[in-house]
């Protein structure tokens, strides 16, 4: 299945096989006009929370993308979810990671506002960037065609991380730290990844996390950019966590 589109005000809950779907407004006009989506076409539709229906088109208007169900799947909320802690980055290299922790499976996103962070999110900036990246999500996650939509949260300040991350395994990606992020075995709680921004955490960053209950571990002796440590952590988590 090539396409996939979403609709977060669809109620899929009670499709099944014969009913008809209809997705209307600009996601509509982008596969029709955009995808050039055809009468007998198979895609599938999902609501963004776990569920999709699957069949072929019926109808492709303008603005109106109509198809016939044959089949309907449900993808349950992991066992255990996986959160990005993404510093603010210069240039485009947060919304890079952001874009490919998405393809690669993370389950939310919460902007950091690092000591060390270049682009600062402060007034109405902090919803402009955070609206960017949810719409980065929403597409990264068409793309690779997962049926969930995961949350971008508000910008967060180093002093509120462990509240929001209450509960959660926070793992800290610093380069140098004596474990290995191949060595952590999951142990039944949520894992949080943080990553700093371009120059890294400051260290007193690192000791206020760490008295907070967080573990720096290291993925290699290289050092990556913001944009590729993350998705190459959760990579290495994906398959801690049996997803992979």
């Amino acid at each position: 299945m090539s396409h996939r589109y979403l609709d977060e005000s669809l109620d899929l809950d009670d499709v099944r096989p014969g009913a008809r779907v209809e997705v209307t407004g600009d996601e509509a006009r982008h596969a029709v006009a955009v995808s050039r989506l055809r009468v007998g076409e198979r895609v599938s539709i999902g609501d963004g929370r776990g569920r999709v229906v699957e069949g072929a088109v019926t109808a492709a208007e303008p603005r109106r993308l109509e198809v016939e169900v044959d089949d309907v799947r449900d993808e349950p909320e992991p066992a255990q979810r996986l959160t990005l802690v993404q510093a603010l980055a210069k240039g485009d290299r947060d919304e890079l990671a952001v874009q490919a922790a998405t393809e690669l499976g993370v389950d939310r996103i919460v902007p950091w506002s690092a000591t060390r962070s270049v682009s600062r999110w402060e007034g109405p900036k902090a919803e402009k960037g955070r609206v960017r990246w949810a719409t980065i999500v929403r597409e990264a996650v068409k793309q690779s065609l997962r049926s969930r939509i995961p949350a971008v949260e508000p910008v967060a300040a180093t002093r509120e991380l462990p509240v929001r991350l209450a509960g959660e395994r926070m793992l800290l990606l610093v380069p140098g730290a004596a474990t290995p992020l191949a060595g952590i075995r999951p142990d039944g709680r949520d894992l949080a990844l943080v990553v700093g921004p371009e120059g890294g955490m400051d260290p007193a960053e690192i000791e206020r996390l760490v008295e907070a209950g967080a573990e720096p571990v290291r993925l290699g002796e290289s050092v990556l950019r913001t944009s590729t440590a993350g998705p190459a952590a959760i990579a290495v988590l994906s398959v801690a966590l049996g997803r992979w």
